[in-house]
């Protein structure tokens, strides 16, 4: 199969300054693929070189196979939604749907029922003939979305669209815009900072940092075996613990306690070991509480979250954070209470630095 974006050797310069730095990537066809990290670390650069907006210095970009890098936005089968939704304040919701087949001599006619189509696949009937001003953000994202679904683009890119929303109309987005995707059946380009966002939308995620590409895979993958510190420290939060390999079981770390963890770096290799916190549980400590796979320690805080308490643990050389569910049963802990800490083999990451 042909992919839908394909990358090779990509970089692009402003002057001096690298953005993007020789990055090879692959969209598949059908995809919903974000692209994430801090800002300035490329993600927007590498989309507006897809969309056209911005030219590559060096490399080769094809969208299902063709060679695109130097072609104008137009001649590109990909289309681009941003995030202040760029909508025309003087049209009604119908017109600025059909804009880009206007623009493109479209019959009027086709034009009102490709629109309508949209409009409906949006779930906005009945908001046809209203004003951009006489809807929610949430409402003008849809317009947008459906403007540019409507030139029935192969591959459709966005850039932080929900960076403008609430916290609750954002969440309820996230979930509208994976089954949209799903119901389009194309690929989409989502650019993104929240590691939320990216994890809870997408089939696969590239995880940039400084204009490079340091992880391509799926959430799961990402999230449970992160490529590098930096990856298992951006994605989420975790328990970073300084150490060096002793064998392919276990790390030394840094204060000189030993643990389990699988590794395939070479004995004496520099590593941190990631413990995600909802990985390790808290029980009332025992006398053989420090092993391979378990810390005693001493109750520091405790934050309550509503649907979870986040304990953070005090050791004589470092502090971990540990994250319970609340729910029937579970034992309360209090500052000051002297506990054990463990975690299941699985649970361990061993990352380079």
């Amino acid at each position: 199969m042909v992919a839908a974006v394909q990358l090779k050797a990509i970089s692009k310069k402003f002057g001096d300054v690298v953005a993007v730095d020789n990055v090879d990537l692959i969209i598949e066809d059908g995809e919903f693929f974000s692209m994430l990290g801090p800002s300035g670390c490329g993600k927007t650069t590498t989309l507006r070189m897809i969309a056209g907006l911005e030219f590559p210095t060096e490399g080769s970009l094809s969208i299902f196979g063709e060679e695109v890098g130097t072609l104008a936005p137009n001649k590109r089968s990909v289309n681009t939604v941003f995030q202040n939704y760029a909508l025309f304040p003087h049209l009604s919701v119908l017109d600025n749907v059909g804009f880009g087949l206007k623009m493109k001599g479209v019959d009027k006619k086709e034009i009102k029922v490709r629109s309508m189509e949209m409009i409906e696949l949006v779930q906005l009937n009945g908001y046809e003939n209203r004003k951009p001003s006489q809807m929610s953000g949430g409402q003008q994202q849809r317009v947008a979305l459906a403007r540019a679904l409507v030139n029935q683009p192969k591959v459709l890119l966005l850039d932080e669209p929900l960076g403008a929303l609430d916290l609750k109309l954002r969440q309820e987005m996230q979930v509208e815009l994976k089954k949209l995707q799903r119901d389009v059946g194309i690929s989409f380009v989502f650019v993104t900072h929240d590691q939320e966002e990216a994890l809870t939308m997408s089939d696969r995620i590239a995880v940039m940092h400084e204009g490079n590409l340091l992880q391509v895979a799926s959430p799961e993958e990402i999230y449970e075996t992160p490529a590098n510190k930096f990856v298992a420290d951006f994605i989420g939060r975790t328990n970073l613990l300084e150490g060096t390999v002793s064998d392919n079981q276990t790390v030394i770390l840094s204060n000189g306690t030993p643990i389990r963890a699988s590794s395939n770096f070479s004995p004496g290799t520099k590593i941190s070991v990631s413990i995600r916190p909802e990985r390790a549980t808290i029980t009332q400590q025992t006398e053989n509480g420090d092993s391979l796979s378990s810390i005693n320690g001493t109750v520091e805080t405790v934050t309550y979250l509503g649907n979870a308490r986040v304990y953070n643990v005090q050791f004589a050389w470092m502090s971990l954070e540990v994250r319970e569910e609340n729910r029937t049963g579970v034992e309360l802990y209090e500052p000051g209470t002297p506990i054990t800490v463990s975690w299941e083999h699985d649970a361990v990451s061993v990352v380079a630095d």
